[in-house]
């Protein structure tokens, strides 16, 4: 009996329950599955459908190869231990990765299933650790790491954690960890181990690149690339918690304009509805949205609402949604998912049923008013406790399938965007995994504190989110909570963030700044609170023309912007990119955490630390370097000590590209 079997351009391997498939999957890339005591499933949780490739199967007794491209498997079958172990190759035989070894009288398991009693399997894939390689991507952790190897990282969402499980590898391969269940990943000196908790089968996708902006391009081919950016996105946003009635944000929009500083978008923060899961204005504080729009667009400014998935226990389409089983059901305990602003439960957007009903009343309620943006927060979701395993959804336990959510929430508002005919699609979400990008996701970093610690971690996030495939991503600039305007240090903080924002793909102020403003209804009920000033103009006559001075940069920089964001949108590039994606030949670029390049053609390096005034920048060898501020050019393939006073960000221009920006600064 033949121990491989060959189908459909499927390499085959069964024995001891299992069955193992590997098939070509996108350009110089595999897909492996495996399941116990079963059939393959056909999954799409982010992996698109491809046209059945053309491979190079060989099969000769105990080992068989399957080869698409620059990519190879060879599968070998352990007659005495009776597995089969995957080792991946280049078109040139170089290693790129491999499952775990027996280790002789060990007897490890590199596809291990263990049952859940009566249900489905707690899964460990396990691979060789190469001490050598360094590993980049994963989604956005709050941590000041760019290269994970030797991380240990959970595979779940939280507020300011979006995990996205593609990892890009300096020995020449991608794999996405083509799984939304909840688990971790350690990138171990001994062995990196892949875990989810519940699942029904293994299964991951790999490529191999001569270049990084190969395997990006590979990655985004099979998952789906960004929309392009639309214009409203490559200018500056403004925001703050929260505008709370209609004259104020409006005011705030015509001060923009009587100052004559460049502004693309105002955004509605949260609650300015009656109860969660309403989805529309509260009369009092909003009488006339409509009327708000036009005049917003008059001004050359889109509107952005914000839109929560909860739904309070006291909304108008709360038992609606109930009886008809479009909300998330917890397993245990009391119907209730979160208590913040009102007991709520949130809709399932795993439903395709919740999801057209969540868009119709977006809808009828914001959408038919001129309003094309939306601000999806508590993406993840937000659960009151993260207690995973104690939520189901219609697609199944929150545990086996919860880290698709966020994916499919902007999935909501996509789709129906589209029907309408709208193109270009962008919405801000606070969350993501693999495929959101398809969906117009702008992913931001969530609800961090205005900190130097946090503004640090903020690049490495920003920078692993990108190669994990998502190339819209931004901050609160200043961070969300515990900003002072009138406080010196803080002040200095939001200059240096803001300086970086305007080198992100999107530049969006926002945050809960201090003190606290209360807020009445007409009746004497207290509605949700406010924070102070949050407007360029709000933090001191010092800061005020520093800031005005990068706005005017960003615009000036919009052909440039645009042209990244149509990159992205046709290649699947990131629009920040660490050092080694454009220097890959350079060691020193895979080990650089603290400067970035924003497209092929800005090397920038944030001032990160509180009151310095200087800083060092490597300028790649192969270029030369001209300062954006001063003008002088420098050689490549050396060190510098950059001046960087409190107006003054190191920006460093590619071989004399866009000169026409030098001295704005």
């Amino acid at each position: 009996m033949d121990i491989f079997q060959s189908t459909d351009n499927r390499l085959i391997w069964q024995g001891n329950g299992e069955t193992l498939c590997l098939e070509a999957w996108g350009k110089d890339s595999l897909r492996v599955r495996s399941v116990m005591m079963g059939e393959i499933l056909d999954t799409d949780y982010a992996l698109l459908a491809q046209d059945n490739e053309e491979v190079e199967i060989v099969i000769n007794g105990h080992e068989a190869s399957i080869r698409h491209g620059k990519l190879k498997a060879i599968l070998r079958f352990h007659s005495w231990f009776k597995n089969c172990r995957i080792s991946f190759y280049n078109q040139e035989g170089k290693l790129l990765l491999e499952e775990l070894g027996n280790h002789g009288s060990l007897n490890l398991t590199a596809r291990k299933f263990k049952p859940i009693i009566g249900g489905d399997f707690r899964l460990t894939a396990s691979f060789e650790s190469n001490a050598a390689e360094k590993l980049y991507g994963m989604g956005q952790y709050q941590q000041d790491i760019l290269n994970i190897k030797y991380c240990n990282l959970e595979l779940a969402h939280r507020n300011s954690q979006a995990s996205v499980p593609f990892v890009l590898s300096s020995l020449g391969y991608g794999l996405l960890w083509h799984n939304p269940a909840v688990g971790r990943v350690s990138f171990g000196k001994n062995v990196t181990e892949w875990v989810a908790e519940s699942t029904k089968q293994l299964d991951y996708w790999i490529t191999a690149g001569d270049a990084p902006a190969d395997i990006e391009a590979n990655y985004a081919s099979v998952t789906g690339f960004v929309p392009m950016m639309p214009e409203y996105g490559l200018g500056f946003w403004q925001c703050k918690l929260r505008y709370w009635n209609q004259e104020q944000l409006l005011e705030v929009a015509r001060e923009y304009k009587r100052r004559n500083l460049p502004i693309d978008v105002i955004v509605c923060d949260f609650f300015h509805w009656p109860k969660m899961g309403d989805f529309r204005f509260e009369e009092e504080f909003f009488p006339d949205p409509k009327a708000m729009v036009e005049e917003l667009k008059q001004l050359g400014i889109e509107l952005m609402v914000s839109v929560w998935p909860q739904i309070d226990l006291q909304s108008e389409n709360f038992e609606e949604m109930r009886q008809r089983n479009l909300l998330v059901k917890p397993e245990l305990g009391v119907n209730i998912c979160m208590r913040f602003g009102g007991e709520s439960v949130f809709y399932d957007a795993t439903n395709p049923d919740a999801r057209r009903y969540v868009w119709k009343k977006c809808k009828e309620n914001y959408y038919d008013s001129g309003i094309q943006l939306f601000w999806l927060d508590e993406a993840e979701p937000e659960y009151g406790i993260y207690d995973f395993d104690n939520y189901r959804y219609r697609m199944g336990p929150n545990v086996q399938i919860g880290n698709i959510y966020p994916q499919l929430f902007s999935r909501t508002f996509y789709d129906g965007m589209i029907a309408e005919g709208q193109q270009n699609v962008v919405n801000l979400v606070r969350c993501a995994w693999a495929g959101s990008q398809r969906y117009g996701a702008l992913v931001w970093s969530g609800d961090i504190h205005s900190s130097w610690t946090d503004f640090r971690r903020q690049l490495c996030a920003g920078l692993n989110m990108g190669i994990a495939g998502i190339p819209w991503w931004t901050t609160d600039i200043g961070g969300f909570s515990g900003g002072d305007p009138g406080n010196e240090s803080f002040r200095e903080l939001l200059v240096r963030w803001f300086q970086y924002g305007a080198f992100c793909p999107v530049m969006r102020l926002h945050g809960d700044r201090q003190t606290t403003e209360k807020v009445y209804r007409q009746d004497g009920s207290e509605a949700l609170f406010s924070g102070s000033d949050n407007e360029v103009w709000s933090f001191g006559e010092g800061v005020y023309p520093i800031l005005v001075k990068y706005m005017k940069l960003r615009e000036a920089m919009r052909p440039y912007t645009r042209s990244l964001m149509q990159e992205a949108h046709e290649k699947g590039s990131p629009v920040i990119r660490p050092m080694f994606y454009d220097f890959p030949q350079e060691e020193i670029c895979w080990e650089l955490e603290d400067q970035y390049m924003f497209g092929p053609d800005m090397l920038v390096a944030p001032v990160l630390e509180e009151g310095a005034s200087r800083r060092s920048v490597y300028l790649p060898a192969g270029a030369g370097w001209t300062e954006l501020h001063s003008g002088s050019v420098y050689a490549g393939g050396q060190t510098i000590e950059a001046a960087a006073p409190l107006e003054i960000i190191p920006v460093f221009l590619k071989n004399g590209a866009w000169e026409e920006l030098v001295g704005m600064i």
